[in-house]
C-alpha cells in the first residue's frame, strides 16, 4: 500500500483527514498509510499545499507524484527540487462554484441590478429595460477547466459568448480566438470580461493600458482568476475616466487586500473576499485519492502540469 504524506496546514489535516480515508477505502486503498509526518524516503505520493510544511523536495526520492490542493500551481510549478509529476486539483465542486459566482456576477451587471438595490430613494425609474442576453456580448478569457465551464453555461442562458485562450480551443456555442491577435478581437466587441487565465509571466497584466483601451466604453470587468492579470494602476484610471464601468475583483496581488487599497473606496469597485470558489473537501478528497489509484494501478494520472507552460 502507498505511503501518502498530507503536508498543509495542521487546520486543512483535520477536514480532509476523514474524507481522504473514506475515498481511500472506497477506491480500495483502505490500508494506504495516510500521515503528516513520514521519513521522506518512504513517501509515494504528497497531498500538497505550497503553504504548508515541504518546500524541498529533494528528500522524497521515491517520490511518485505531487497532487495539489489548489487550483493555482504558480507556487510550487517553478520550484527546481520537485522532479515528480505535479497534478493540478481539478474539483467539480469548485468548477460549480466558480460557474455560479461568474453567472451571478454576470447577470447583476447585464440586468443593471445595482441601479435598483442602491436605488430606492423613491424614483421611480421606468423606461430602462436591459437587452435580452442574446444581444449581450460577453468574454471569457481563459479557456481551462473554469474558464470552459464558465462560457458553456453562460451559452446556454442565451449570451453572445465569446473566448480566448493561449492556443486554440473549441467550445460549442461559444466563438473562440487564441494568440495575441485572437486577445485584441476578442476585447473588441466584450461588454462583460471575465479573467480565469493562469498566472504565469506571460499572463501578467493580460489588461493593461493598451488592451483596457480596446473594450466597448463602460464595459465590465470580473476577476476571479489571479489578481496579477490586471495592472491596478492601469484599470483604475480606466474606471476613473469612464472607459470601464465597473470592475468586480476577488483577487488581488496582495491578499487580504489591505484596508487602504484604492479599491475599497472606489464607487465602481465590488470586492469580494477571494470567495468565487473554493475546493470542496468532499470531492477534493475524490479528486486526489483517484489520481493515487491510478498512479497505483499504472493508468496516466489526471490533470498534470505542464511545467514549461507555469500550468
Amino acid at each position: 500500500m502507498p505511503n501518502i504524506l498530507f503536508a498543509a496546514r495542521p487546520e486543512r489535516w483535520t477536514l480532509y483527514e476523514p474524507q481522504l480515508r473514506e475515498a481511500l477505502a472506497e477506491a480500495g486503498l483502505a490500508h494506504a498509510v495516510l500521515t503528516t509526518e513520514a521519513d521522506p524516503s518512504e513517501v509515494d505520493y504528497i497531498v500538497y499545499a505550497p503553504n504548508g510544511p515541504v518546500t524541498d523536495f529533494t528528500p522524497y526520492t521515491r517520490l511518485k507524484a505531487v497532487l495539489n490542493l489548489w487550483a493555482g500551481v504558480e507556487d510550487v510549478v517553478g520550484n527546481d527540487t520537485l522532479k515528480a509529476p505535479l497534478a493540478r486539483m481539478v474539483d467539480y465542486g469548485l468548477t460549480e462554484g466558480m460557474v455560479e459566482w461568474v453567472t451571478g456576477h454576470t447577470l447583476r451587471h447585464h440586468l443593471g441590478m445595482d441601479a435598483h438595490i442602491h436605488g430606492q430613494d423613491g424614483v421611480w425609474r421606468a423606461g430602462v429595460v436591459p437587452p435580452l442576453a442574446r444581444d449581450r456580448t460577453v468574454a471569457i478569457l481563459g479557456l481551462g477547466a473554469l474558464g470552459s465551464a464558465c462560457a458553456t453555461a453562460l451559452a446556454g442562458l442565451g449570451f453572445r459568448v465569446t473566448g480566448w485562450s493561449r492556443t486554440e480551443k473549441r467550445i460549442e456555442g461559444v466563438r473562440t480566438e487564441h494568440g495575441p491577435d485572437g486577445l485584441q478581437e476578442i476585447l473588441k466587441s466584450a461588454e462583460i470580461v471575465t479573467l480565469l487565465l493562469p498566472d504565469t509571466p506571460a499572463t501578467e497584466n493580460t489588461l493593461n493600458v493598451d488592451t483596457l483601451a480596446l473594450m466597448p466604453r463602460g464595459a465590465v470587468i470580473l476577476n476571479p482568476g489571479r489578481g496579477a492579470l490586471i495592472d491596478d494602476d492601469a484599470l483604475l484610471a480606466a474606471l476613473d475616466s469612464g472607459r470601464i464601468g465597473h470592475a468586480t475583483l476577488d483577487t488581488f496581488r496582495i491578499e487580504p487586500l489591505p484596508a487602504d487599497h484604492p479599491f475599497w473606496a472606489h464607487p465602481k469597485v465590488t470586492v469580494t473576499p477571494h470567495i468565487a470558489s473554493e475546493t470542496r473537501v468532499d470531492s477534493a478528497a475524490r479528486v486526489i485519492v483517484d489520481n493515487i489509484r491510478r498512479g497505483e494501478a499504472g493508468e496516466p494520472f489526471l490533470h498534470l502540469v505542464d511545467r514549461t507552460l507555469g500550468y
